[in-house]
């Protein structure tokens, strides 16, 4: 899993985070539990805070 890869970024978190209200999480939160996703394999340096907001926009999405 890239950093592009929004849409299975947002699901993973949904279920690894479920109780998280994404609207409200830090993007120094969002980074590292991307980063710690089992299947993310990019260059954790190469995110920024356009990449973070548009993971969190589609996890909100994915949540409604």
């Amino acid at each position: 899993m890239k950093w592009t890869d929004t849409l299975e970024i947002a699901i993973e978190l949904m279920e690894t985070h479920p109780d998280v209200d994404p609207k409200a999480i830090r993007f120094t939160d969002l980074h590292r539990w991307v980063v710690e996703l089992p299947e993310f394999s990019d260059d954790p340096e190469r995110s920024n805070e356009k990449i973070l907001e548009a993971i969190q926009m589609t996890w909100i999405d994915e949540a409604e």
